[in-house]
């Protein structure tokens, strides 16, 4: 696999999983009982985005070395997705 190929599944995953993410742990402000003026009822109390990006890259790149592995080693082929959704004989 390239470089670049790589580099570019690797950010095509990682907003992938951003929106997997995203929303673990959050409290709204209707939850937590802390309300903002003007703000809307379901919105998080803290976001917490630094801690959500990180938690992304590492997430991500489990996911990409799991992928990558697989790829690298040919554990799994074409012929054999084929096969376990029914499409091959």
């Amino acid at each position: 696999m390239a470089v670049t190929t790589a580099i570019a599944i690797y950010f095509v995953l990682w907003w992938v999983v951003l929106f997997a993410v995203l929303p673990f742990g959050v409290r709204s402000q209707q939850e937590s009982g802390s309300f903002a003026q003007g703000t809307d009822p379901g919105a998080p109390s803290v976001a917490s985005i630094a801690k959500r990006l990180a938690w992304n890259t590492v997430v991500t790149g489990i996911v990409f070395a799991i992928g990558a592995t697989i790829y690298i080693y040919r554990l799994v082929s074409l012929n054999d997705l084929g096969t376990l959704w029914g499409l091959l004989g």
